[in-house]
């Protein structure tokens, strides 16, 4: 029975260090954004018009993921780009679309409450 529970506790504890990983690189992203807001770079929320109503960031705008092929054309593809949505996988379709088609510097944010975190911190 020893084993056992020595491999649930090992299980926990890597467990529990991937949750703090995850964390960490989540919030690192969010903060590599907001440096890059402060540079100028085009905040853009990629999620539906409905979500980016009821809450946004401030000095966003609102490109639906669902538009991308069209939305993105009048801007210039070495622009420097933070996307940002819901959980960060939208903005992370968007992010890697946009690179597809030629844009270079686009980073994505994560999500919205992500973001607003690494705002106030």
């Amino acid at each position: 029975m020893l084993k056992g529970h020595t491999i649930l506790r090992s299980l926990l504890l890597s467990l529990s260090l991937l949750a703090v990983s995850a964390t960490t690189s989540a919030s690192e992203r969010a903060d590599v954004a907001w440096q890059q807001v402060e540079n100028g770079a085009l905040l853009v929320d990629v999620r539906t018009p409905g979500e980016y109503n009821a809450k946004h960031l401030d000095n966003s705008i609102n490109l639906p993921l669902n538009t991308i092929g069209s939305a993105f054309k009048d801007i210039d593809k070495n622009q420097n780009i933070v996307v940002y949505c819901r959980s960060g996988n939208r903005s992370g379709q968007a992010k890697a679309y946009l690179e597809k088609v030629g844009f270079t510097n686009v980073h994505n944010g994560g999500g919205l409450e992500e973001m607003i975190h690494a705002q106030h911190n």
